[in-house]
Order: C-alpha cells, then structure tokens, then sequence
C-alpha cells in the first residue's frame, strides 16, 4: 500500500495555528476547518502514491494504473531516452518518491536505485506495448498502487478502444487482404494491432547485409520501424514502404493515445498509391 503524502508549506502551517487558536476562544467555525482543509488538499495530491517515472512510456503505465502524481525524468524532447543524463534535480526528485518506475535498458537505472536509498520501492517495467503485456503491467502496477479498481476500469475502457481500432484497421486492408510486413522487434506490436502477417524482424542492431537479402527475399509491403531506435532505410530499392512507429506517449502521458496513433499511421501507408 502506498504511503500517504501531505506536505504543509509554512504559510499553511501558519494558517492552520491560526485556527486552532480562534477554535480555542470561541470564534472559530465550520468555514475556517473547511479553509484550513481545502488548502491541505492544495498543498498535496492526496492519498496516492508519488511515482518518478524515467520516461513517459513509464509514466504512462503508471497513471493507466491509477497513479496521479507522477514526474517524468527524461524530457519529452529527447528521441533516444538512453542517451538522457541525468541532473542533480533528476536524483533529488527521485528520493522523494514512493515508487520509482525504470526500464532494465536504460544506463541510468543505476544511477536511480542509488538515490533511492531505503525509501523508495524500485520498479522494473516491462516496456512492452503488446496489448496484453501493456494490460498485464498495469495489472501488476495497480496492485502495488494500491489502485486496483482504477487500473481494471482502464483496461476495460483500453479492450474496447483497442478493438475498434483493429476493426478499423482490417476494413482498410488493401484488397482485403492482410498486409505483410517487417517490424522492428520494438515494433511488432503495431503488426499485432493491424492484423498484419509479420513475415520478419530486425534489430535493435543495424541491419545486416544478410539480413538486408533475407528480408527483402520475403517481399514485404510495409516496414515497421521504430522512430526511437531507427537505422535509416531499412530496405531500400525492396518496394516496401516503411512506417515510422512511435512507443513513447507525449507529455500527456496517454498510453491510448499511442496506439490511436499507430493506427492512423499504418491505414495511411496501407492506403497510400
């Protein structure tokens, strides 16, 4: 259960004296208690836990699973969140949390367990947008919240969301047919989403000159890439259109969003002449 936070700045400690000291001679009242109150529910987020997330990919599983109060570490702006490196600002902010969210790949999980000390619990997320372990994770992360409802109504409303798109999707199939691709091993979810037949993957490595004749032997109609980890043309001079696949959510930290998205872009490269 995560532990409650309520942090009283020195103008509300004064505010709050104030009041115990009218209360005391007989000229307090019900409006001063309740201004007293509101502004501690102004001066903190309430009963939930205080979550700093590395990215906004974490930070997104976060609030699907009922987080409110969470901070994103690496700026929306950086393209490959690896490369980030970390401030002071960053660390401080982490040693104040009751849950810090990190990705095993990032260099700087390190540098976060240790300015977590004892006080924070550290997190693994499975970065992963694959419907069901993108449900599965904020499953788990509800759990340790203690916001177990919240995280159940997301999936709910994520099921019915994600099922329409794929509708969507499969109406827009040229010839109606299920197109082909390759995907990037980051990307494979979005091929799941469109109904695609993956007919093969790369990376996270550049592509192979071996590669590079294995995959284009299969013909693919569409490459899947992956924006936050890409390696330029993929297959060239193959006929295939590649697509530019974005996993992390902006600042808004919408997970849904990114698989809105994702669709939008994949029906255009289906239908594009």
């Amino acid at each position: 259960m995560a532990r409650t936070r309520v942090r009283i700045t020195p103008l509300l400690a004064l505010s709050f004296s104030a009041a115990l000291l009218l209360t005391a001679t007989g000229c307090g009242g019900e409006s001063d208690t309740s201004s007293s109150s509101s502004d501690a529910d102004a001066a903190g987020k309430g009963t939930g836990p205080v979550v700093v997330a590395t990215t906004s990919w974490e930070g997104a599983f976060a609030k699907a699973a009922g987080a409110e109060d969470v901070k994103v570490i690496v700026p929306e702006s950086v393209q490959h969140a690896p490369d980030y490196d970390p401030k002071p600002s960053d660390l401080a902010a982490v040693a104040d949390a009751d849950f810090v969210l990190y990705a095993p790949f990032e260099p700087y999980a390190e540098k976060f367990k240790e300015a977590a000390g004892g006080d924070a619990e550290l997190v693994e997320v499975d970065l992963d947008n694959d419907a069901d372990k993108a449900k599965a994770e904020v499953t788990r992360l509800g759990k340790m919240f203690g916001t177990e409802d919240t995280a159940a109504e997301w999936i709910a409303s994520f099921d019915t969301e994600y099922g329409k798109l794929q509708k969507d999707l499969k109406s827009a199939w040229p010839d109606a047919k299920a197109p082909t691709v390759v995907a990037q091993v980051f990307s494979a979810w979005s091929a799941k989403l469109a109904g695609a037949e993956v007919v093969g993957t790369y990376g996270p490595e550049a592509v192979t000159a071996k590669q590079l004749s294995d995959l284009s032997k299969k013909r693919p109609q569409l490459v899947l890439d992956n924006v936050h980890m890409t390696t330029g043309t993929v297959l060239p001079d193959s006929g295939a259109r590649q697509v530019g696949i974005v996993n992390y959510p902006d600042k808004g930290m919408d997970l849904l969003t990114v698989y809105k998205n994702a669709a939008t872009t994949l029906e255009k490269a289906m239908n594009a002449s």
